[in-house]
C-alpha cells in the first residue's frame, strides 16, 4: 500500500470513529489532530487504535504511541504505515 493510500484510509477510519462527517473530508496530511479536533479526548484514542489494528491488522502496544503519533493526520498514518510494515 502507498502512503497516500494509508494516509486517505486513516482518514476515513479518524472520520468514521470520531464522527466528523463532512468535515472530516477537509483534513489534510497537515491538518492538526491531537488538541485541535475536541472528538479527540482519550476515550476516542483508544477507540481510533481498536479501529486502526482492525482494518490494517495491526497491533499497537502502550509504548508504541506517544503525543507525536497524533500530531497530524500524516504522523498517524505515517505510524499506521510503519507499523504494517
Amino acid at each position: 500500500m502507498k502512503a497516500a493510500m494509508y494516509l486517505n484510509d486513516v482518514k476515513q477510519v479518524l472520520i468514521d470513529v470520531l464522527n466528523l462527517g463532512p468535515a472530516g473530508e477537509q483534513l489534510t496530511a497537515a491538518s492538526p489532530l491531537l488538541g485541535s479536533l475536541p472528538e479527540l479526548d482519550s476515550m476516542a484514542v483508544v477507540t481510533l487504535l481498536g479501529a486502526l489494528e482492525e482494518r490494517f491488522g495491526i497491533e499497537v502496544d502502550d509504548d508504541d504511541i506517544s503525543a507525536s503519533t497524533f500530531e497530524t493526520l500524516g504522523s498517524l498514518a505515517a505510524f499506521v504505515e510503519q507499523k504494517a510494515g
